[in-house]
């Protein structure tokens, strides 16, 4: 867990020193576990991002923009009423626990000041969200409700009064010396990271870690030492944010933990790395959860078109020995003598060939020897006039194909927002039954909604990620002498640079824009054409998202994540 006590410290810290004295003037949930509060701080404002969710909770200052639901949930609605127009007094931890509390005056209804608690308690699966009356610790609301049956320690329901969690009874570890922690370690038990971790406050398993990395041979006189040598700076609140890059995964922390092997990246401050480490993971998280049934629907009519595919394939080979049949039957026709009704094969010769070879004959005993080889003419017949049929069904199974997998490439790398315009694709195209949706006006004709970015020489790049945002950008949105982007036979997004002559730099950004929303986003070299809008056609009754294109000139790029939020960022 890299939030862990030490980091939450440090983030109190950072947001103490941005948001203190600054006033709540709106509040937005998003999503189920997550809120959003604008502040006004120090003559700017600052987005705080409040996070309860079982795989990604946190705190922070977030640049992220996110999309609010049109009916904004009831704790919103909650909060909203109480914060609102509110004052940050004053924000810290409490006791080297992943909880960070924000204390909050302002007026009331009636004209009263008025003291609130809002709670973030970031405790895994178990995270919380909870506002507070402060003068009577009563709970007024919280975005998870917890039950005695739940939790035996505590409920977490309004009006309830507000318990913490248990105390863990460990030492802290910003006043330890050599000696406590020579006290706390039994050098003889092995483990000595789960034991710092067992002893101290605050401390997860990637600190201990990188305690006992430092010690090397750790014993004891080189285990308290380290623990000293990685605890000074983070006293002093000397912090290098750094997210550790390895192949397998990513690591964040307040300082660069050099027992994880990989590529050091450092961020000037400890939101803006969870900016950058958190890029798109909640969002497919979220995306998951929404398109679980759509994913398993397009991936079941992929692997069906597949499975079709191969199959129509074997009749195809099976068809072309056409005259494999005719041969047999020619052959039985010939030698309807030396058959009985009632054999199962019959071996003749084949005159066919020069060297006068014997050939057997499969027969069905139940037929006369006419009726076999009239069999076997019918086989050939029929064998015949099904290639050109099979050709077609084969043509139109790998379209099908196509289009599934480059679904499912949208999918992968869709935003919740997205998802919702491929349900829709998919039933206008008859692939699915429309939901059952109340009853609301101005629902149709909705623009889709695109992506925008803007190149280092400041030229804008548009995005579309799905089917129908690609549709509306090459056709609606483009003007016909600036650039369109796709990867070179690969399902990926339709990209526009807003230029008639962009130059060679913002070509290439665009190229790696276009093979980073693609099927191809985890290689490298990738080929991706562009041409002018004018020179891109979208044929007659073609699927949604299929152009083709001429003239085109091709550049390779290596899909690359920074560049992608860099250019996001502008």
């Amino acid at each position: 867990m890299s939030f862990d006590g030490l980091f939450t410290r440090a983030m109190s810290l950072e947001l103490k020193e941005l948001l203190l004295g600054g006033r709540i003037n709106k509040v937005q949930q998003p999503f189920t576990n997550e809120i959003i509060l604008s502040v006004r701080a120090n003559g700017k404002n600052q987005k705080l991002l409040l996070s309860a969710h079982p795989s990604y909770a946190r705190v922070q200052i977030t640049e992220e923009t996110y999309e609010n639901p049109k009916e904004p949930p009831m704790f919103c609605m909650l909060l909203r009423k109480h914060l609102e127009g509110y004052f940050i007094e004053d924000i810290y931890q409490i006791d080297n626990e992943r909880i960070i509390v924000f204390e909050i005056r302002g007026r009331n209804e009636i004209g009263d000041t008025s003291y609130k608690k809002l709670m973030i308690e970031i405790m895994g699966r178990h995270s919380n969200i909870i506002l507070i009356d402060r003068d009577k610790n009563t709970i007024l609301d919280s975005i998870k409700h917890i039950s005695y049956a739940v939790n035996s320690h505590r409920a977490i329901l309004p009006g309830y009064e507000y318990k913490a969690p248990p105390k863990q009874e460990k030492q802290d570890p910003y006043t330890a010396t050599e000696e406590d922690v020579l006290r706390a370690i039994d050098f003889n038990s092995g483990k000595l990271d789960k034991q710092l971790v067992q002893q101290f406050a605050g401390f997860s398993p990637l600190v201990a870690k990188e305690i006992f990395y430092h010690a090397g041979l750790a014993n004891r006189d080189t285990l308290p030492k380290a623990f000293l040598a990685i605890m000074d700076p983070i006293k002093k609140g000397s912090y290098a944010p750094s997210i550790m890059d390895t192949p397998e995964k990513e690591y964040f922390y307040f300082l660069p933990i050099e027992h994880v092997k990989g590529e050091i990246k450092a961020f000037p401050t400890l939101s803006k790395m969870l900016d950058r480490y958190y890029f798109g993971k909640a969002e497919r998280d979220r995306v998951k959860q929404q398109s679980n049934d759509l994913e398993r629907f397009i991936v079941n009519e992929r692997d069906k078109n597949s499975k079709k595919i191969k199959k129509l394939e074997r009749s195809l080979m099976e068809a072309e020995n056409a005259e494999e049949y005719q041969l047999l039957g020619e052959l039985l026709t010939a030698n309807l003598y030396a058959v009985k009704k009632g054999m199962s094969e019959v071996e003749v010769l084949n005159y066919y060939e020069e060297d006068g070879v014997m050939i057997k004959i499969p027969l069905n005993p139940r037929l006369s020897p006419s009726e076999n080889a009239q069999k076997y003419f019918t086989k050939y017949q029929k064998a015949k006039n099904s290639i050109d049929i099979i050709k077609e069904q084969i043509q139109l199974a790998e379209q099908e194909y196509e289009y599934f997998e480059t679904l499912y490439q949208q999918i992968l790398a869709a935003s919740p927002k997205d998802i919702q315009e491929i349900r829709e694709e998919l039933v206008e195209e008859g692939y699915l039954r429309e939901r059952q949706k109340k009853q609301t006006k101005k629902q149709q004709n909705v623009k889709p909604v695109l992506d925008y970015y803007l190149s280092d020489d400041q030229t804008e790049i548009i995005v579309g990620k799905n089917n129908k945002q690609n549709d509306y950008l090459t056709n609606r949105v483009a003007a016909r002498d600036e650039i369109w982007l796709h990867t070179k036979d690969i399902p990926g997004s339709h990209v526009v640079i807003r230029s008639k002559e962009p130059s060679e730099e913002t070509i290439l950004q665009a190229a790696k824009l276009a093979a980073y929303f693609s099927k191809a986003r985890q290689s490298s070299s990738v080929p991706v054409d562009y041409t002018l809008v004018r020179h891109v056609k979208k044929p007659s009754g073609a699927k949604p998202g299929f152009v083709i294109y001429d003239n085109q000139q091709t550049v390779y790029v290596t899909p690359d994540e920074e560049t992608v939020i860099r250019l996001k960022a502008k």
